[in-house]
């Protein structure tokens, strides 16, 4: 008997072993206001859900001690049916908790929506006046994020900064599968998803190099989808832009078509210049110039559509361009083409 025990003890041993590599408190003692102020929720309500649980638990031991067989001076009611002041308790304790768990819900959801922006960086620390968010502009590729800096003319492949205590607006989409952009120290996780924008605005605090990461299973490199989330001092942030604008690349469109080809694992790389509305672009699901964006489709749509001809519509890379941008000998993708314009009457061209 004692050789099972140990059997059975061996699947808790092994659960205990992986999770110690784990910063599983970093939930607990987050470093930005925003996953602070979740934190204190998931507080709150544990709380308020031990304010029932424990007393149950500890009146189902009293009552199975009290009541046991062998107590012979415990009162024996057969005929007891009903007891207002117990009727009373049962119920109005749980209303009341209810009452304020829906309470806590209820201004936390609107507080804390992902959308709204931030009227604070910390407890009792107003925004100050003039500050202006930074804006990121987040893809989630197959299998890697990219971050493109729209004010600065910078991306980054696995590599994420921001300054500290200067507020960060977060716009996030995806380039195929749906993910999840994740910093446990800094906010809540948000989806990445294709041909949709999500928002996200945040403030880290404290300086220092967090974990960020998908928390959506998206395919075979998924796991190798993590990146470094930096805390900067202002001047610190300021020389990490200057190093990426000395030291990186130029990512153009068709750098990007090459980028958004399924990797795992990928390397953290710069680019000091970026082509300009490629997030745009990448979210209108028109990266290559002679596809039609889908905010153009939908104006048409919205208009009435291009009937049958537009059906007809369809264009791909030709075998130069797919040449010159790595894909050759790949299934050509189709797509909607482009329309023509008065500016353009041939239609663009990558």
């Amino acid at each position: 008997m004692s050789i099972l025990k140990n059997l059975r003890a061996l699947p808790l041993l092994a659960a205990t072993v992986l999770l110690a590599g784990c910063n599983s408190m970093v939930l607990m003692s987050p470093s930005g206001d925003v996953a602070s102020q979740q934190r204190d929720l998931i507080i709150y309500s544990t709380v308020l859900m031990l304010l029932i649980i424990v007393p149950v638990i500890a009146l189902t031991f009293l009552f199975a001690w009290r009541y046991r067989h062998t107590n012979k001076e415990a009162d024996y009611a057969p005929d007891w049916d009903h007891s207002t002041q117990l009727e009373l308790i049962i119920w109005a304790a749980p209303l009341l908790i209810i009452i304020a768990l829906g309470a806590l819900t209820w201004i936390s959801t609107h507080t804390l929506d992902p959308y709204r922006p931030l009227e604070r960086i910390g407890e009792k620390r107003p925004i100050p006046a003039g500050t202006q968010p930074l804006v990121v502009e987040v893809v989630a590729l197959d299998w890697k994020w990219l971050f493109v800096y729209p004010e600065l003319g910078i991306a980054t492949v696995n590599e994420l900064a921001a300054p500290v205590d200067r507020p960060i607006t977060f716009k996030i989409t995806a380039s195929s599968v749906m993910n999840s952009f994740f910093i446990p120290a800094l906010a809540g996780q948000i989806y990445a998803m294709p041909g949709m924008e999500t928002k996200l605005h945040a403030v880290i605090n404290k300086p220092g190099e967090y974990e960020g990461f998908s928390a959506n299973y998206s395919g075979a490199g998924f796991s190798g989808m993590r990146f470094k989330f930096h805390g900067l001092a202002t001047a610190e942030f300021d020389k990490w832009v200057q190093q990426a604008k000395a030291g990186g690349g130029e990512l153009t469109r068709a750098g990007y078509l090459q980028l958004e080809r399924p990797s795992e694992n990928a390397p953290v790389s710069r680019y000091a210049t970026v082509a300009p509305d490629l997030y745009d672009a990448i979210l209108n699901r028109c990266v290559e110039t002679n596809r039609m964006c889908m905010k153009d489709m939908m104006a048409i749509d919205a208009s009435g559509g291009l009937g049958k001809v537009g059906a007809y519509n369809v264009a791909s890379l030709d075998a130069a361009t797919q040449s010159r941008i790595g894909v050759a000998g790949l299934p050509a993708k189709s797509y909607v083409g482009a329309m023509c314009t008065a500016a353009n009457p041939e239609g663009q061209t990558l």
